[in-house]
């Protein structure tokens, strides 16, 4: 029950508050802004805006007991216990690369009008290792990885369109994780990031008609 809770109650949460954020901050198309612009408007937005953003980097954290709770679910088997690993890791490493927007950039945007050079070169260094190689790169490949395992794991106990439909979903955010690698490096490759925003949207709704199917099962 808790479980099956957890799977429908978390991705609400991060899709509405990716939705308020891409509302009252233009979020994520903001973040292909200066970084001038984008410290500016996070300054205008207040504390509202820095408790929306440790909200949705809570979110991430708390996909750590749906982790756990589905390699228990699953059984004792290699691909359970691996989903687990991986999945705790996809959590933590989503979680360190949002929380930069709650505690690092409300004191950058305080601190830009004594050096702006400087605040603008920090904010750029942490949003590239922060948010697009953590956050984004490992949080996309391990999450893919994550479904992608889970969904195989299902294949003999639950509905086969819905374990194929993982395993879609597990590949396209493991191909979103090319958005900013190699020769897309400089500016990022937009297939890759149009293809892992949707992605994140089927995989939240796979979540919750996850949870859905928990909860009839029961």
């Amino acid at each position: 029950m808790t479980l099956a809770i957890l799977l429908i109650a978390v991705p609400v949460a991060f899709t509405v508050l990716f939705a308020v954020l891409g509302t009252v901050f233009a979020y994520p198309a903001i973040l292909r802004q200066p970084a001038g612009e984008v410290l500016e408007r996070f300054a205008a937005g207040g504390s509202r805006l820095v408790l929306l953003w440790w909200g949705f980097a809570m979110t991430a954290l708390a996909f750590v007991p749906i982790a756990v709770g589905i390699a228990a679910y699953l059984g004792d088997g290699i691909l359970a216990q691996t989903s687990m690993v991986v999945g705790v890791l996809a959590a933590l490493v989503q979680t360190l690369g949002l929380i930069r927007w709650p505690f690092l950039v409300p004191f950058l945007a305080r601190e830009r009008e004594k050096n702006p050079q400087l605040v603008d070169l920090v904010f750029e260094v942490a949003n590239r290792y922060l948010g697009i190689a953590v956050g984004e790169h490992l949080g996309y490949l391990l999450t893919g990885a994550w479904t992608i395992l889970v969904s195989v794991a299902l294949l003999p106990v639950a509905p086969l369109w819905f374990a194929v439909a993982g395993i879609v979903i597990g590949v396209s955010l493991l191909f979103g994780a090319l958005e900013f690698l190699g020769p897309a490096e400089p500016k990022g490759w937009e297939l890759a990031g149009t293809v892992v925003s949707i992605g994140y949207t089927a995989w939240a709704l796979w979540l919750i008609v996850g949870g859905v199917l928990l909860l009839i099962d029961r």
